[in-house]
């Protein structure tokens, strides 16, 4: 498959304090889109400040010494662009988007949001309440909790499995010099890389930085990352007033650089990557047993977690297992069709290819390149990866990779009423 990535132009920076500054200049666009990424998530906290990171994010909108949360809301929608942020296991994320014309305007109020932020008590405490209403949010959405529930239990007693949002006793502790002090510890320049898509000039958005960035590095005070702890099978139940039962079957999985990712990235496309997948097609389309099905596929630094979600009746629960289990022994034991394979390999390619006409995910996979492989890794480079797996290589991996023993199940039921 021939690709057009070879007309883009992407370049990186490191300056003397250790920032690392990507770009990806794209013909015939006219917007930018401008992530300030730090290399922290949950796994990094501490047991008491767990979800400090994701509060943290919230409480950067909250106001700066020159701007008030409403004047950083309407400073990037006043011309037409937005502002928005993420948090996830092991990065945060602040980014924009806007017209090339106003790279200068999303630069300042992203970099006044890093350094100049204040945390107000009131907006705190406000914020707090907010958190916790969010948290609310997940728990009263089972097709949600369920996977909180299974990852709690993949990785048990360990920050990877911890809910991103945290803990209703951890949030409610959270005082301005904890933010101050995480910031101080994980907000530096070392620790940060910018990346920006779109129709963009590197040496101007170095430029901008060096003038409008002014982060100095400190010592970490403290690694507050946990070794990965073993994997138990397990199998776990909850109950609460639901119409259906929720259900995860999964395992521990491979990491971000495993040289069998794409192995597994295929087995999960052929499973359950869509309508036209095994379990959609044996599962709703043959038996009507659910509404919804698929699988998952969590990549980490170091793990990675897979399974398969479905919402079901609870008379269908011991139908749904072993129909899922047989796809499992046939991927296991059959060598997947050269028509699927081709099939399941023009689907990754094609999805990966369409997703790039956004700045917003160009920048997003120029980040995560960088974060994780430290150098950027073309479409090419991808394209050939997936192209390069044989019938063979996917039968052997599969053979050891969906052992029954290895698969665990989380269930989240309705109450008997």
């Amino acid at each position: 498959m021939q690709t057009t990535e070879s007309i883009t132009e992407v370049k990186k920076t490191v300056l003397s304090n250790g920032l690392k500054i990507v770009t990806e200049n794209i013909p015939g666009v006219k917007s930018i889109t401008a992530g300030f990424w730090v290399k922290t998530g949950s796994r990094h906290e501490s047991d008491k400040l767990a979800g400090v990171t994701h509060f943290l994010e919230h409480m950067l909108f909250k106001g700066t010494e020159k701007r008030s949360s409403y004047d950083i809301a309407q400073s990037m929608e006043s011309v037409g662009g937005y502002l928005n942020a993420f948090t996830s296991t092991e990065y945060t994320c602040y980014y924009s988007r806007c017209l090339d014309t106003q790279i200068d305007k999303a630069m300042d109020v992203l970099s006044d949001m890093i350094q100049n932020s204040q945390f107000p008590e009131e907006e705190l405490q406000k914020e707090k309440k907010v958190v916790l209403e969010e948290m609310k949010m997940y728990k009263d959405s089972p097709d949600d909790y369920i996977f909180e529930l299974f990852s709690g239990n993949v990785f048990k007693d360990h920050q990877v499995g911890r809910p991103i949002i945290g803990f209703e006793e951890t949030v409610s502790s959270f005082t301005r010099q904890n933010l101050f002090d995480y910031m101080d510890n994980r907000y530096r320049p070392d620790n940060m890389l910018i990346a920006v898509a779109g129709h963009v000039d590197h040496d101007e958005v170095i430029s901008l930085i060096q003038e409008k960035l002014e982060l100095k590095n400190s010592e970490p005070t403290v690694d507050e990352e946990q070794p990965l702890t073993s994997y138990d099978k397990f199998q776990i139940e909850e109950s609460r007033v639901i119409e259906q039962t929720h259900m995860v079957m999964g395992r521990r999985a491979l990491n971000y650089d495993h040289p069998d990712k794409y192995l597994l990235l295929l087995a999960n496309t052929v499973l359950g990557g869509g309508m036209s997948s095994r379990l959609h097609q044996n599962i709703r389309e043959k038996y009507g047993y659910c509404y919804a099905i698929g699988t998952f596929n969590q990549s980490y630094t170091d793990t990675g977690m897979f399974g398969v979600y479905i919402g079901t009746d609870k008379n269908y629960v011991s139908h749904v297992r072993d129909l899922i289990s047989k796809e499992f022994e046939i991927i296991q034991n059959d060598k997947v069709g050269e028509k699927e394979l081709s099939e399941a390999k023009s689907q990754l390619k094609g999805k990966l290819l369409l997703s790039q006409e956004s700045t917003s995910n160009r920048m997003n996979r120029l980040a995560k390149s960088e974060l994780y492989f430290n150098r950027f890794v073309t479409l090419d480079e991808l394209v050939e990866n997936i192209d390069s797996v044989t019938a063979g290589d996917l039968l052997t991996f599969s053979q050891n990779f969906f052992d029954a023993d290895q698969f665990s199940e989380a269930l989240l039921t309705p109450e008997n009423r």
